[in-house]
């Protein structure tokens, strides 16, 4: 009878000590720019992507219309173009491609802002094919090794172009269920919250799927920002978080994302049936 005296008490003092406050809180940021910028040394048209930050979760991001971007080394300068209109998305000319040994500048201009950032690039390197397996409890077949995320190479991000819509009885389906792209990354750091992070959702997939991998190679800057990037999401809700902080950046004047200049590995690969005693279950 005592204790359940002394808690009851306890609570009446813990909720005499509640004093009601009232915080000046902002409803919405101010908006910054971000910048979504990757360019490789494939002969390609390629973009630069700006959109603007949003002020509720789950907002889909407005582009950033009306800007004039410029993408330059020592030798050249190149005047990228909005395309399509009020898209957000600028692009280069269709002959450009970035060259080893140049340093690159990204120079974006709206409403009398400038932002500005400075990339190189690393050699790229050729890579193993990536392995699959079969799931025995629906017959199709999903990614089992892409890489080792942990190397003391160089970092690299693997990307990984799916596409099975040419197999029988998938072709009239449409795109968004024949086609995937799955992101991995090979960094030099090693991570309590990525070794603990939460379960990615798996993309299965028929015999016969054509695979493109393509590794783009990372300098140490691009790798950090990636890391930092990875903490805050995909590998935060595990069983380590961290304490959530803004991720850095190579942009100036408080602009958000990074400018990086990659080279580019590719292979491609087809989907073969395993043997029966290589079918296993997740």
């Amino acid at each position: 009878m005592r204790r359940v005296v002394f808690i009851t008490g306890l609570l009446f003092l813990l909720q005499g000590c509640v004093k009601q406050t009232t915080w000046p809180v902002r409803e919405t940021a101010p908006g910054k720019i971000i910048v979504d910028a990757i360019i490789t040394d494939e002969v390609k048209a390629q973009r630069v992507t700006l959109t603007s930050t949003v002020g509720q979760l789950n907002q889909a991001a407005p582009p950033v219309t009306g800007a004039s971007v410029i993408i330059s080394n020592e030798d050249s300068t190149w005047s990228l173009t909005e395309n399509p209109a009020n898209s957000g998305i600028y692009q280069t000319v269709p002959s450009f491609f970035a060259r080893p040994g140049k340093n690159y500048t990204l120079l974006i201009s709206h409403n009398s802002n400038i932002y500005s950032a400075k990339a190189t690039m690393i050699p790229g390197t050729f890579f193993p094919e990536l392995k699959y397996s079969i799931d025995q409890k629906n017959n199709l077949y999903y990614v089992d090794w892409v890489a080792n995320a942990f190397g003391t190479a160089d970092a690299a991000m693997w990307e990984l172009l799916i596409d099975w819509s040419a197999v029988a009885g998938y072709g009239q389906m449409d795109s968004l269920s024949t086609h995937a792209r799955m992101l991995f990354y090979t960094l030099p750091t090693l991570d309590v919250s990525e070794v603990f992070a939460p379960q990615l959702e798996s993309v299965y997939f028929p015999a016969g799927t054509v695979i493109t991998e393509r590794r783009y190679s990372l300098t140490p800057a691009h790798a950090e920002f990636i890391r930092e990037l990875l903490l805050e999401t995909n590998w935060t809700g595990g069983l380590f978080n961290v304490a959530a902080a803004n991720v850095s950046t190579n942009l100036s004047n408080g602009a958000l994302g990074f400018f990086g200049v990659c080279t580019v590995n590719q292979l491609s690969l087809t989907v073969s049936p395993l043997p029966v005693f290589m079918k296993k279950s997740k």
